[in-house]
Order: C-alpha cells, then sequence, then structure tokens
C-alpha cells in the first residue's frame, strides 16, 4: 500500500468536534491511536470478560479486541468526564463505522466475511454506504442517555458525510440455530429485506430459517430479540436472509440494512429508550 495512502487511513482529527452531549456525558470521534487502543480495550472487556467471546493467544495478551479493519475505521466514543483520570478510564460506549471508501482500501467491508453484500451494493453504485459494528457499551453505562449519545453521534456523522444507506450484523445471543429458530422465523416473516435491499448470508456459513408455514408466537420472538436489533428495526431496517453462527463471539448474526430514507430524525432519540440494554 502506498505510503500516502497508509497515511490517509491512519489520520485523525485532533479537533474532532463533538456531536453530542448529555450532562458530564458527550460522544465524539477517536482523536487519536490512543483513544482508538482506549476502545479497543473496552471491546475486549465487554466481549471477552463479560460475554462469551472465546480471545485468541494475542489478544489475551494484550487485552484488546482488534482486527485488521480497525485503522480504517473511525471510532465513535462516548466519555464520561466526570470519571476522570486517563482517557482508558473515561470511555464508556464505542462503535464503529467504516464508509464505502474506506472499505475500497481495506479490501472490502468486515461483513463481506458472513454476507453476499456484492449484489447489494453493485445494484445501487451511487450510493454512499456506512458499516456499523463493534457496538459496544460498558454495563454500567447500558441506559437510554448512553445508547441516545451514540445515535446522536451516528446521526451526526450520517449527515455531515452525506451517508445513504447503513448496514451492518445484529447478534442473538447463541449458537444453535434450533434454539433460536423461532425469532429468526420472525424476522423472516416480518422484516425480510425487499429485493432492493435484499441480502443473503454466504451459503457456506449461513443457516436459513423457514418462516413459510411456521408457528411463530410474535410476544415470545420479540423478547428474545435483543434491544439493539428491535433498535434498528423501528427505525426502518430490513433483515437480510439466512443467519451467521459466530462461535468465536458465541453469537448468531443477521445482517441490518437501513435506508437513511426510512429513518424520521425524531425518532432517532426515541430509539434509546428501546436499547436500554444495548451491549453488543
Amino acid at each position: 500500500m502506498p505510503a500516502k495512502i497508509l497515511h490517509f487511513v491512519r489520520r485523525f482529527d485532533p479537533s474532532s468536534p463533538l456531536l453530542g452531549r448529555i450532562g458530564d456525558l458527550e460522544v465524539r470521534l477517536a482523536r487519536n491511536a490512543g483513544e482508538v487502543k482506549a476502545a479497543q480495550q473496552l471491546r475486549y472487556r465487554v466481549f471477552y470478560e463479560e460475554m462469551s467471546a472465546q480471545p485468541t493467544k494475542l489478544q489475551k495478551m494484550t487485552r484488546r479486541d482488534r482486527d485488521g479493519f480497525d485503522r480504517y475505521c473511525d471510532h465513535l466514543l462516548v466519555v464520561d468526564h466526570s470519571r476522570g483520570g486517563p482517557i482508558t478510564r473515561r470511555i464508556v460506549g464505542t462503535y464503529r463505522l467504516m464508509r464505502g471508501e474506506r472499505a475500497l482500501l481495506a479490501g472490502g467491508f468486515y461483513t463481506a466475511q458472513e454476507f453476499d453484500i456484492a449484489p447489494m451494493l453493485a445494484r445501487h453504485p451511487g450510493k454512499r454506504f456506512l458499516e456499523l459494528g463493534r457496538s459496544c457499551v460498558l454495563k454500567d453505562y447500558r441506559g437510554k442517555r448512553t445508547v441516545e449519545l451514540l445515535w446522536q453521534g451516528i446521526w451526526a456523522y450520517v449527515l455531515a458525510n452525506d451517508i445513504d444507506v447503513l448496514f451492518g450484523c445484529a447478534s442473538l445471543s447463541g449458537t444453535d440455530p434450533q434454539t433460536l429458530a423461532a425469532p429468526l422465523a420472525f424476522l423472516q416473516a416480518n422484516a425480510a429485506a425487499p429485493e432492493e435491499w435484499r441480502v443473503r448470508a454466504h451459503a457456506h456459513r449461513g443457516t436459513f430459517a423457514d418462516a413459510q408455514g411456521a408457528e411463530i408466537d410474535a410476544r415470545r420472538a420479540l423478547a428474545v430479540l435483543p434491544p439493539l436489533l428491535k433498535g434498528y428495526l423501528r427505525l426502518g431496517g430490513y433483515v437480510g436472509e439466512g443467519a451467521v453462527v459466530d462461535h468465536q463471539f458465541g453469537t448468531t448474526d443477521v445482517l441490518v440494512v437501513l435506508p437513511r430514507k426510512n429513518i424520521n430524525p425524531r425518532y432517532v432519540g426515541h430509539y434509546g429508550a428501546d436499547a436500554s440494554r444495548f451491549a453488543a
């Protein structure tokens, strides 16, 4: 990779503006490599120490959740200034954002490892896509305010970068598709993407629920869905076809596509109420 391009993808804006604030909490992009490292440490703490993700030897040694995509992404941070101390202590929430032009430099979107997104991208050559991923909030901060701030930050980012479509994986806890058959069938029956936005899990990785003729208890299925996924649907998101088991993270992933035109801006703040226990 040419040095000029490598420098570009690692560049930070040390004066990156605030994107939102509630009391002592503020949301903004990471301003330097140290803040990205702190976000990776937070991700490790939540995904690997609190939840069921299985770290590699390197991750155990560094105590950071990191991969090759991180350097190409912008990292949205929620910072609590009341905590004081170094930035590693004050970052309480993070979200990873990757625009289409950065994905070209990275060799593709992270999501493409699980879902065949190429046909969707090809159908919309003039659209600007934003991939959302690695969402993570410290346990004590999984309340409405933190999630509202994250979404205020995402919405400000969408407007600033003229994004047309948001997409990314949403995870259901567990790796047994049979156990998750009801919520997966519910999603296919009630939130399947129209042809324009259809995405299918890679055949060699996906598991495919049959919603036709299935006995679906909507109330019970909704109760199993994570608040983050329900929030996406409330905002107007669609769900792709099939799900992918991620054994490293102990989850089953579905692909969510959210065209900007579907979003009513006044619902962005309300979304936080639906996601008060949002974690990953």
